[in-house]
């Protein structure tokens, strides 16, 4: 198809569930963190909506991948049932079996039989000092008496907690439903309540550039700025809708062997993924060669997720920002279509980091080598702006031509990098042309023991286990204490603790590192 035609190894925008491509935006993790909140909440409904598209069965894998094993979980994904198919489905889901030895006839079982069997599951589990949780799946579907059997199931508490979690994910016309009158006592036991939008533009350029960067693109990004743009406008900012039009838009210009998707393309793309939305006709557009390339189909791939990722969109304006030192004179200001200038050569690069942290020169040019050299580690590897950000430190960018420069500040609207013709202070949108999101940083390794290090930071900052997870094993202690880390940084979710989560940990902790100088 058009993957090598671009420079990628695989298609960016199928819509497929590929777990190399999951992309949460602040929105997600904020969902995602009213979720786990939830399941430590006591009891009672959690509610998660959203419009068609917008991420919802993305935010809920994530968080059921985070459940902890001391919690048994069911999920109920038809909303189509009677009230008895209701509770036959949940206590199947939990394995619960329901006892007819007092009916007439054999199962079917009754209503009564059912809740019997399920009241009397989440005892034991209670006593074992399990959790239950329920996910209810398309649940604007549920009939209004469904969602009040629903509430009577969480009737079941002890002195300290309802015995019942239930997750309620739906689109906007579940928030509509629980505001009926009928349903009010329901919606006061809502311990928490998120709802999905759509993406910004800076977050809908984010979500293109990341999916690229997964798909293994290494040169210039083949979306113009207008496309990006266009991009936002006719998706909505939805990403299933990104996916479509981008997909789409990347054929056409395959289509007319052009490299780069521009604005008009966008809307020739839109005009026909989106056709009927609005009444409109398909447009004539297409090459006869490009039709017969649309037969042409990916296979999918279970969900999940992989660190990686490129840039947010850039800003228009430039800010002024203190290069190294302090003095704002020194910084040589770039026009937004100049580029920055690299070191001469690696060990150049390899002495500025050095000099970064207030380290002595070594022999060593090899950026990682000399990072050893001073008991240091080093990490290659990618990140998006908002990361970059995050990450807060002084650290070496790989340009797209393999230069280096030395980050020294980083503002809203500028960047001051250091190189071959000193501190230099340009606009983001030049350091997002000419940085293809690859970095080369240090920290300081954990001393010791690096497993009880992080355990032991980690349990300073979040404070002690609940009761049920106290009874898991360590290493899903830690895992799950990982993921919750990695979830408030806005860092890649995988509950493992490499080298961005070490990172941001020291950051954390206090430990000493130098930072970025202050924007003036």
């Amino acid at each position: 198809m058009y993957a090598a035609f671009f420079g990628l190894q695989r298609e960016a925008f199928s819509i497929a569930p590929d777990p190399r491509f999951l992309h949460l935006s602040e929105g997600h993790r904020e969902a995602l963190a009213h979720l786990l909140y939830g399941l430590q909440g006591g009891g009672g409904f959690v509610l998660l909506t959203g419009g068609v598209g917008t991420g919802k069965t993305t935010v809920c894998r994530c968080f059921l991948e985070q459940v902890p094993e001391g919690c048994r979980v069911a999920y109920l994904y038809n909303p189509l049932l009677t009230p008895l198919e209701l509770l036959q489905t949940v206590c199947e889901e939990f394995g619960v079996g329901v006892d007819t030895s007092s009916l007439d006839s054999e199962p079917p079982a009754s209503t009564k039989a059912c809740v019997d069997a399920l009241n009397r599951f989440l005892l034991d589990c209670h006593a074992r000092g399990e959790q239950c949780l329920l996910v209810v799946d398309e649940a604007q579907g549920l009939a209004p008496e469904l969602l009040e059997l629903l509430r009577l199931l969480t009737n079941l508490e002890t002195a300290e907690r309802k015995l019942l979690q239930i997750v309620l994910i739906g689109q906007p016309e579940l928030r509509a439903l629980l505001a009926r009158p009928d349903l009010e006592q329901l919606a006061q036991r809502v311990i928490a309540r998120v709802h999905l939008e759509p993406l910004d533009a800076a977050g809908t350029a984010d979500y293109v550039r990341h999916r690229l960067g997964v798909a293994g693109l290494q040169g210039p990004l083949p979306f113009s700025e207008g496309a990006l743009q266009a991009i936002h406008r006719r998706s909505g900012g939805v990403p299933r809708r990104i996916n479509l039009l981008c997909q789409r838009a990347l054929l056409g210009a395959y289509g007319r062997g052009l490299r780069t998707v521009d604005a008009a393309t966008v809307r020739q793309a839109a005009r026909e993924v989106f056709e009927g939305e609005h009444g409109g006709r398909r447009p004539p557009w297409r090459l006869p060669a490009l039709a017969a390339l649309l037969v042409a189909g990916a296979g999918a791939a279970w969900w999940g997720w992989r660190d990686a990722g490129q840039g947010t969109a850039p800003a228009a304006a430039v800010a002024s920002i203190a290069p190294a030192g302090g003095a704002a004179s020194a910084a040589r200001t770039l026009a937004a279509g100049e580029a920055p200038a690299p070191f001469a050569e690696e060990g150049a690069a390899s002495a500025a980091l050095a000099a970064a942290w207030d380290l002595e020169a070594t022999g060593e040019r090899d950026p990682c080598r000399r990072a050893r050299a001073h008991g240091l580690a080093c990490w290659e590897g990618s990140v998006d702006l908002a990361l970059l950000r995050r990450l807060d430190r002084p650290l070496l960018l790989v340009l797209q031509d393999g230069g280096l420069v030395l980050l020294r500040a980083l503002g809203e609207d500028a960047a001051v990098v250091e190189g071959a013709q000193g501190p230099q202070q340009l606009p983001l949108s030049s350091l997002q042309s000419h940085w293809r999101g690859k970095l080369i940083a240090w920290w300081r390794p954990p001393p010791g023991d690096e497993r009880e290090w992080i355990l032991g930071r980690l349990l300073a900052l979040q404070g002690p286990e609940t009761a049920v997870g106290a009874r898991a094993p360590q290493d899903e202690i830690l895992r799950r204490r990982v993921f919750a880390f990695q979830l408030g940084q806005g860092l890649p979710l995988d509950g493992l603790a490499g080298p961005l989560t070490l990172m941001q940990l020291n950051r954390a902790s206090g430990v000493a590192e130098p930072r970025l100088d202050p924007p003036s």
